[in-house]
């Protein structure tokens, strides 16, 4: 028997008005490696490729030359190992990384959609913060109130797409209405805050017991190193991490941040992220993993390898419900966790 890898391209699309600092989206698109024997093609696994336009260091059109080129190298072989990744994909296809990564694993495991048979699997599930999409402040709101009342009791609020008073409105109506909740606060401001006001904001945002807020300010910037040391608000770093899979200890050395936050699809990849937890924790840095809008497929994949750890803080995993043609899954999110259902089972029309 022969590997054979095939690539297929889907459209997802949002259910609501999903805005962030850097634009509104309507769609999101998605290419999926498939790989099976040729003898037993019924048994494949799945990988997804996500890049997020804007963010990720891939080029959309190189991508799709790369998987193709994948494709064909792997038709050649008669069996491929997650370490052959390295081999297989250049260094600045995070996202490509990622799909053939979880492709492999997944075969490997019997085309299940397992890739690590872990307790995840089994059902225990895993605690995950509630995301405040941008809108108005009315919409902000009531997307908390819908949260908090689903069971949710870490609430992530993207911050630096409106006028900061009405943001810090927003938090000062949480803590108010909720304080017999005992909620958890973060905060994503995706680098949207410049750096002569930044010190000036978080110590204003402070004043609402905020757990951790994500890149403040754009990365790259050296200022970033004074204020993890200066901060009143713990600094989770995120888009600071992209690109820097060849430096991950002299970055993590340099800054000091309290947190990383990490993203397969943007940080290298499975293996790659095993590598920023090793050295965060050897730091005392700590770190959770947040998905980064892929479909049930990724964030299956993420949930699963986040689960190889003692998870000690809430993931980001809660973006399996952003779409209106989602595939099926067992994943279910709610009361503030996210678990598989034993009993479910994948819908993957398209992708057979």
């Amino acid at each position: 028997m022969a590997l054979q890898a095939t690539i297929y391209k889907k459209v997802f699309h949002f259910n609501f008005d999903a805005r962030t600092s850097r634009g509104r989206m309507k769609d999101k698109t998605s290419w999926f490696i498939k790989l099976f024997d040729d003898g037993n093609p019924e048994v494949f696994g799945l990988g997804e490729c996500g890049p997020l336009p804007g963010l990720s260091p891939e080029v959309v059109a190189d991508l799709e030359i790369l998987l193709n080129e994948i494709g064909r190298k792997i038709n050649s072989r008669s069996h491929v190992v997650v370490d052959d990744v390295r081999y297989l994909v250049p260094t600045g296809f995070p996202s490509v990384t990622f799909a053939l990564e979880s492709a492999i694993l997944d075969l490997q495991n019997g085309g299940r959609r397992v890739l690590y048979d872990n307790s995840f699997v089994k059902g225990l599930p895993i605690p995950i913060n509630g995301l405040i999409w941008m809108g108005d402040l009315d919409y902000m709101l009531q997307q908390a109130s819908i949260k908090i009342s689903e069971g949710y009791r870490c609430i992530k609020v993207k911050v630096g797409g409106l006028n900061f008073e009405k943001e810090c409105d927003i938090l000062h109506y949480i803590r108010k209405k909720y304080f017999r909740e005992n909620i958890m606060l973060r905060l994503d401001a995706n680098g949207a805050f410049k750096t002569d006001e930044v010190l000036y904001k978080l110590k204003e945002l402070s004043k609402f017991n905020i757990h951790s807020i994500e890149q403040p300010i754009k990365p790259g910037l050296p200022v970033m190193e004074e204020l993890c040391r200066k901060s009143p608000i713990p600094i989770a770093l995120d888009e600071e991490l992209i690109g820097a899979d060849q430096e991950k200890a002299n970055l993590l050395k340099r800054i000091k941040p309290q947190f990383i936050i990490l993203k397969p699809t943007l940080h290298g990849g499975l293996q790659s992220c095993a590598e920023w937890i090793k050295l965060a924790e050897s730091s005392g840095i700590g770190w959770w993993m947040t998905s980064a809008l892929e479909s049930n497929i990724g964030l299956n994949a993420i949930a699963q390898f986040a689960a190889n750890y003692p998870i000690q803080l809430h993931q980001g995993l809660g973006t399996g419900q952003l779409y209106d043609d989602n595939f099926s899954s067992p994943l279910v999110a709610g009361n503030g966790q996210l678990k598989v259902d034993v009993s479910g089972r994948w819908e993957l029309s398209g992708l057979q």
